[in-house]
């Protein structure tokens, strides 16, 4: 009885916590949680409410209804037909309960037609035409009433005003679609805002629900927002028989359609089409949170019906969380080989996108300004791909006036010198060259793998070293011997070798490798290359005026003047001289003879099996090619690897050639042939 009793009272806790953050999430577009905390709330309601069915009433729960209702400051519109929220899957198990429910209910063993669409993570919205001509747009609301948001609708210039004339324009139907605002837009919206000492939106989602949500139709004309539309509704004076039908005619009357959406012949494909979005998904100019799966017939979609808030015949199968909630206990500084000093918010352990994350990076004492985050805050934090975690937001109705307001140190905390903030930057600096913390950093960055490659020269090691005064600068490493290794904690006769045996391999490596070794400030891999190939020698470099430099393309007055300073200072000479005498001989680079790729520019989509993408990128440019990001008219190729994306399409419609990766390969055999 107590139990029972407790399980009830908890009913209506998360009742009111999930009618709470829909109020959040979908009126004030001001979210305290992440999706994936919302997801577990709405989970744990929907198995109570089931396991206690008897004694409560689901009427006015959550889970009867979609998103929240309606904005006052808006008039209502009431949907012709329901705009309904999907059921959530988190695995592959998942999944192929989903397709079983589905046999089970039809009682057939047969396979099942679905359709298969990334889930864009946007604002949902259903447009009315009558006759062809736009006339009406609202939010999806509570899913039987939405918001009147027409003129604001209007600014999109990806809606049709009216549908493109073909024999099928329907008397009346209503088109749903996703609102949603680009990756690239959405970070310059946010810096408008941040400029503008505005709080920033937490995510392209809330930004797009912000924009469509202003009473003055002319803010929303001003963010780059744009649609995909995915579905109907009500229909007069037309018929669909199945889901990939009435993708194709949207497209036909001019509405747009996402061009990653494909026909799955069963339940295999789309869990494969899922993997697929998976790697796919940091391609893509626009966030997606998963995928949506679909029964492509819409007869099978009628007889099978929904059930309270979500169809039987679609689920969205979301991918690991991106973005959580923790609270920031701390905020350190770590000093990098440049001297900047990075302020770095220590959190409570979090799970995001299958990794437990514990520390973000907070950049400099501006954006720690600008987004007030203070040490104690409720914050939202983001980690997308392999992008380092950082504090998107604040949740400041978190906050019980114990929080703490951070300030950047006066002195560096690693060697107590003067910390400095030099005119016209946002960073901090230790201005010592001595620093311990400077030092470690120049032969962490030395011994990476895009630099020299040393394997077994780790973090712990090199501080040992350090802190054993066996090394002071990279060039000390070459004159190490196994009697000095073996001091070491946890060194034994064996990784001493193999430590030893790394660093004599190291001794040739390519110039443009060398180069950026060297950790010359502004000058990352790709400067790196562009110098190698431009001056052949390590002492062609060295010799070079600042003028000779700025007349290479792409090399600019920044990076020229930091080029030239670096030669100069008598501690990087010696350094330089001391590796020349250890052996260490940077290899001679030849200039590339670009015979058919001089000039011409590559984009690559998919994934490649023969190479890495940084690797792919240096063949091209070693032949005197450019690699882009975005495929346009000026592309000369693109290069598809496995599931190419929107780039393969794109390509296809502006007639780009189009290289799979054996012919890419064939190609460039060929030019390195010719070369030879």
């Amino acid at each position: 009885m107590i139990e029972k009793e407790s399980t009830l009272k908890r009913i209506e806790e998360l009742r009111d916590h999930i009618t709470y953050h829909n109020r959040r999430y979908y009126q004030l577009d001001d979210p305290e949680i992440s999706d994936a905390e919302y997801d577990q709330l709405m989970t744990e309601l929907i198995q109570l409410e089931k396991q206690y069915a008897d004694d409560i009433d689901i009427a006015d729960s959550p889970t009867q209804r979609v998103g929240a209702a309606p904005l006052d400051k808006f008039d209502t519109v009431t949907h012709l037909t329901p705009m309904l929220s999907l059921a959530n899957a988190f695995s592959e198990e998942d999944l192929t309960d989903f397709n079983e429910r589905i046999k089970r209910f039809l009682g057939t063993e047969d396979d099942i037609s679905f359709v298969v669409e990334p889930k864009l993570d946007g604002v949902a919205v259903n447009l009315i035409y009558e006759n062809g001509i736009f006339t009406i747009g609202s939010t999806r609301g509570d899913g039987t009433v939405g918001e009147n948001i027409t003129q604001n609708l209007k600014t999109i210039r990806s809606i049709p005003l009216k549908i493109n004339e073909t024999e099928r324009v329907p008397r009346r139907i209503e088109i749903r679609g996703e609102v949603f605002l680009g990756i690239e837009a959405f970070k310059y919206l946010n810096r408008r805002r941040i400029n503008g000492r505005e709080p920033p939106f937490a995510n392209p989602r809330n930004a797009a629900a912000g924009s469509l949500r202003q009473l003055d139709s002319k803010i929303t004309a001003r963010r780059p927002l744009d649609i995909s539309c995915y579905a109907v509704g009500s229909s007069e004076g037309i018929t669909f028989e199945s889901q990939s039908e009435v993708l194709h005619t949207l497209a036909l009357w001019g509405f747009p359609v996402n061009p990653e959406i494909k026909q799955a012949n069963d339940i295999n494909e789309c869990i494969q089409y899922y993997h697929d979005m998976t790697l796919l998904r940091k391609e893509l100019p626009y966030e997606i949170d998963g995928v949506v799966i679909k029964v492509d017939s819409l007869d099978i979609q009628a007889r099978l019906g929904s059930v309270s808030r979500s169809p039987r015949w679609a689920i969205a199968c979301k991918f690991p969380p991106t973005q959580a909630t923790t609270t920031v206990e701390d905020i350190i500084i770590q000093v990098g080989r440049t001297g900047v000093l990075t302020p770095v918010a220590k959190m409570t352990p979090v799970r995001i996108a299958g990794v437990t994350v514990s520390s973000a990076t907070l950049h400099n004492q501006d954006e720690i300004d600008k987004k007030d985050i203070r040490i104690g805050d409720t914050v939202i934090v983001q980690r997308a791909g392999d992008v380092i975690p950082e504090v998107v937001k604040v949740i400041e109705s978190q906050r019980n006036g114990t929080e703490t307001v951070f300030k950047m140190p006066e002195t560096c905390p690693v060697c107590g010198s003067e910390v400095v903030r030099l005119t016209g930057e946002v960073a901090h600096r230790c201005i010592d060259f001595d620093c311990p913390a400077q030092i470690k950093e120049n032969i962490k960055h030395f011994a990476s793998r895009g630099a020299m490659d040393i394997e077994g020269l780790g973090d712990k090691i090199i501080s040992q070293m350090l802190d054993g005064k066996i090394i002071n600068d990279p060039a000390d490493l070459y004159y190490l011997t196994k009697e000095q290794l073996a001091g070491l904690e946890r060194m034994a006769d064996k990784s001493a070798g193999n430590l030893l045996a790394a660093l004599e391999r190291s001794k040739n490596p390519a110039l443009e490798k060398f180069i950026y070794a060297l950790g010359i400030r502004h000058v990352g891999e790709h400067v790196s290359r562009i110098l190698a190939r431009e001056f052949s020698t390590l002492d062609n470099l060295m010799k070079a005026t600042e003028e000779r430099l700025i007349s290479v393309k792409e090399i600019g007055p920044e990076v020229a003047g930091s080029v030239t300073k670096f030669f100069v200072q008598p501690a990087n000479v010696i350094m330089i001289n001391k590796l020349k005498d250890a052996g260490v001989k940077p290899q001679e680079t030849t200039p590339p003879q670009s015979f058919d790729l001089s000039g011409k520019s590559f984009v690559f989509t998919g994934t490649l099996q023969k190479f890495t993408r940084s690797k792919a990128r240096e063949i091209v440019e070693n032949l005197g090619g450019g690699v882009t990001a975005t495929v346009t008219k000026s592309t000369d190729y693109v290069i598809a690897g496995e599931s190419p994306g929107s780039k393969f399409d794109k390509a296809r419609e502006l007639n780009i050639s189009i290289l799979n990766e054996d012919e890419f390969v064939e190609f460039i055999n060929g030019l390195q042939l010719k070369n030879n």
